[in-house]
């Protein structure tokens, strides 16, 4: 698989091939593009107790849906996880997949947007969940809007299409 940089980024967009909306030329970097905050996220509920992991397993039930506007911002404490979502709604073509990766620019707070969730499948159409971590020793405040992250595309091998479980995710 080979990395698109700027110029191929710009051309398969041309092509239909990657669809990123909204999006601003600006956000189009050498080889990735940077992808803003939104303002839903899932803050994980202050309970005790066990939380089994299996394949039934939903995170809903162990989290809660909170909205920040625009302005605002939410709080994420050391060794503390929040899912949030990009404002952007990407999608691939079935000969494209691609890589969320955080910056280096906000990795040096501490601050990690996936666990091992990095890969977008083939044929991907939705917005990005961000499993946001804060790595440091202390408290961050992340402001939606914030080009929080990027994402790097690859030309696969032959094709295939993402339809599993979150095909059409647009809430964290």
């Amino acid at each position: 698989m080979s990395v698109l940089i700027g110029r191929e980024i710009k051309d398969a967009i041309a092509r239909g091939e990657i669809s990123i909306e909204p999006l601003e030329e600006s956000q189009i970097g050498p080889g990735s593009v940077d992808l803003t905050l939104g303002n839903e996220f899932r803050i994980f509920k202050k309970e005790t107790g066990v939380c089994h992991v299996h394949n039934e397993s939903d995170f809903a039930d162990v989290t809660e849906a909170v909205t920040i506007p625009d302005g605002d911002f939410i709080t994420i404490a050391p060794c503390e996880m929040i899912l949030g979502i990009t404002r952007e709604r990407i999608s691939l073509a079935d000969t494209m997949a691609g890589w969320l990766e955080g910056r280096s620019r906000f990795a040096r707070f501490g601050l990690a947007v996936h666990v091992t969730a990095g890969f977008m499948q083939p044929g991907i159409s939705n917005q990005q969940v961000l499993e946001i971590v804060n790595l440091g020793h202390k408290t961050l405040a992340l402001y939606p809007g914030t080009r929080i992250c990027q994402f790097v595309f690859e030309r696969c091998l032959g094709t295939a299409k993402y339809e599993g479980r979150f095909a059409d995710q647009a809430k964290p």
